[in-house]
């Protein structure tokens, strides 16, 4: 009897003791959960809901368009070239329409509109989904010419600012989503060119356009995709374009770098993008899908467990740490201070 009033004293002992603790344990638990739960919520109709998708000829934007297809959206997928949509339209069903559209050219975005205008009627647009973008010219920031930049910002960020501007009428109308596909390197500057540059500013135009637009009942939510194997990251093309930017080098700009330097960025690029692109592009896509779905779609999707597990965490660590990184993965110029 001793012994058992002595067990008991001392397990309630250990429980109060822990008292704090177990009710912090319990409270991030029931959190959880129900984050989980209303996480899981879907609006319905899906059918009567239209979605615009931006950059559908090939990568994320092409597999979304098909996925939504799929789900019984009204899918509207603006693809570049003609053969995108060709190709597009025949791996779809019927409801889905093609259309050309150069996110570059305003009166493209207004003619866009117009047809859309038209397909949706009084419902209005349920889903916007800013997909298109290039990734050349990248490379050391010395290399570019202002017009390097504006190419990328043309389409990764004017681009998106003027297509959403251009369609937040019919945006209204429906109260319904923008997703803006922007990047990890919208967190962190890895490289030179306008590429960071554009995904930062992405970012930012999401942040204010969701604070602005909340009030007439817009979701605007950020896709932050780590890297994947898409055009935007295909070495060839990356690499080509390298030796499009070392070839019009003034030659004391080629000797600070040194001779070998140009075969030395691209084979530690080649390495780094094998080792980190995933094929699996899905998800991405099942992000963009739950934005578009869920009746409370997040602010951030982190695509990708290099992502969430690195480079994220990355961007809110001290500056040197990811300048360290960098300058372990890429070679350093001859002329090395």
């Amino acid at each position: 009897m001793v012994f058992t009033d002595s067990l008991a004293a001392y397990l309630a002992e250990v429980i109060l003791s822990h008292l704090a603790l177990t009710c912090v344990f319990l409270l991030a638990t029931l959190a959880a959960v129900r984050w989980y739960i209303r996480d899981s919520y879907k609006v319905d109709g899906f059918s009567q809901k239209h979605v615009l998708i931006t950059g559908c000829d090939s990568g994320f934007g092409n597999l979304l368009a098909k996925q939504l297809d799929r789900k019984g959206f009204q899918v509207m997928a603006a693809c570049l070239t003609e053969k995108g949509a060709a190709d597009l339209a025949a791996a779809a069903s019927p409801r889905l329409k093609t259309f050309l559209l150069d996110v570059t050219d305003s009166a493209s975005i207004r003619k866009a509109v117009e047809s859309v205008s038209r397909e949706v009627g009084e419902r209005g647009l349920w889903g916007l989904v800013n997909n298109a973008g290039r990734s050349t010219p990248i490379g050391p920031t010395e290399w570019m010419k202002l017009e390097d930049f504006t190419k990328v910002l043309d389409v990764n960020l004017i681009g998106v600012i003027d297509v959403t501007l251009q369609f937040l009428p019919l945006l209204k109308k429906a109260r319904g989503r923008v997703v803006n596909v922007a990047s990890i390197l919208g967190r962190l500057s890895l490289t030179g060119g306008g590429y960071c540059l554009s995904k930062w500013g992405v970012e930012a135009f999401s942040d204010s356009l969701r604070r602005n637009m909340q009030h007439f009942g817009i979701n605007v939510s950020i896709i932050e995709p780590g890297f994947f194997k898409t055009n935007v990251t295909r070495v060839d093309l990356i690499d080509a374009d390298l030796r499009r930017l070392w070839s019009r080098l003034p030659q004391d700009v080629k000797d600070s770098y040194g001779a070998t330097y140009l075969d030395e960025y691209m084979k530690a690029q080649a390495f780094s993008m094998g080792l980190l692109c995933s094929p699996d592009i899905s998800k991405v896509t099942r992000c963009m899908e739950h934005a578009l779905t869920a009746r409370f779609p997040r602010r951030r999707y982190a695509a990708g467990w290099d992502a969430k597990l690195f480079w994220i965490p990355l961007s809110y660590l001290p500056s040197f740490v990811a300048d360290f990184i960098v300058n372990v993965i890429l070679p350093s110029p001859k002329q090395n201070m």
